[in-house]
Formats: C-alpha cells, structure tokens, sequence
C-alpha cells in the first residue's frame, strides 16, 4: 500500500442577506439546520453526514476530510439543497398540475387536511391524500391544482404523491394501440411544472 492520500475539499454557500441561518451540532457526524426567511423557517437534520457544517461570516461553509467521490457528490447535493432552502423562505415552491379525463370528469377538491379524488375512471371508492404540514393545496376550475409551501422536497414528493395515487397500473394502462383503435386510457393527474410563488 501506498502513502495514505488525505484529500480535503471545501465548499462556501452564500447565505442571502434576508435569509437567516443557524446550525447546530447534535451528534459527532448530526447537524439541525434552521433557515428562516420572509415566507416562513425550514428545519432540516442532517444525521451521519461525512461532511462539517460550520456559519462563516454569511455563508455555510461545507468541508470533507479525505474526500472520495461519494462526498464530492454529497458536497454538490447540499449545496443544492440549501439553494433550494433559501429559495424556499424568500420566494417559496408552486408545483402545477393538470387533470386529464377522457370519459369520467374527475372530482377533485380540499376537505380540510386532505386531498380527495373522486370518480376516478367512474370509480365508486374516493381516493385521499393526507395534505402535509406546511402545504397549501388549491384547485381551481376542473383541471388545475397548485401545490405550495416554503419547503421544496416536502412540496414536490406531494405533487409527485398526487400523480402516482392516479396512475393506472398492470391491464389498465394505455396499450400501446389502444383500445378499438382509441388512444387508450391517459386518464390521469399530471406535474405539469413549477415556478416561484413570489418573483
């Protein structure tokens, strides 16, 4: 075997000037990091992590020790995430979907903290989705549905949540051919994208 190699890598995350961020240490490799901005606070855990956290005059400071690739793409997925943090607590997530029918018009509406879904291709049984903390879900018209929060995994895993509890599944889906020379069914509930919910 060679000289051990020991290779240290460092990242800087510039911290927005109306975005506040605090971290603390609660295990040898454990983080809570708190960010606070305009629209709300986002608290995330960081449990096992190969990398140090520190607050550095404004900005996250990130750093490995003997760094292999797998802590150099760690390295590129937080500094990510806090972006998206940031972004979070400033200008917020607004994930659109559209619902699509062919036969059955589908029913969508709130009922208190749930999303319900009913008529689904002519279904008599309702489908439900517990609306997460921190999630504000709007349905406007028949076909649109916007999902918004501060907190982007939270808001995309929820959309994302909305389109797979609608999908069809084994001999329901679309057949490549269709049915009676039909499109086969598309029937379904679709992240059609997302934006800023503040410019």
């Amino acid at each position: 075997m060679g000289p051990m190699r020991v290779v240290y890598v460092a990242e800087e995350v510039e911290v927005p000037e109306n975005v506040k961020v605090s971290i603390e240490k609660t295990g040898p490799f454990d983080y809570v990091v708190r960010v606070k901005g305009p629209l709300g606070e986002i608290v995330k855990e960081f449990r096992n992590t190969p990398v140090v956290m520190t607050l550095q005059d404004g900005k996250i400071l990130l750093e490995v020790f003997d760094a292999r690739k797998r802590e150099y793409a760690i390295l590129g997925t937080y500094k990510g995430l806090f972006k998206n943090m940031f972004l979070g607590v400033t200008k917020g997530w607004r994930y659109k979907l559209k619902v699509i029918y062919t036969h059955f018009p589908m029913l969508v509406k709130v009922q208190g903290n749930q999303l319900t879904v009913e008529n689904f291709l002519g279904r008599k049984s309702k489908i439900a989705l517990e609306i997460p903390k921190g999630v504000k879900v709007e349905v406007k018209g028949k076909e649109d549905i916007v999902v918004e929060g501060i907190d982007r995994d939270v808001v995309s895993q929820f959309a994302a949540s909305i389109q797979s509890a609608v999908e069809l599944r084994g001999d329901e889906r679309p057949s490549p051919h269709g049915r009676e020379g039909g499109l086969g069914v598309v029937d379904g509930i679709y992240v059609v994208g997302y934006e800023h919910i503040k410019g």
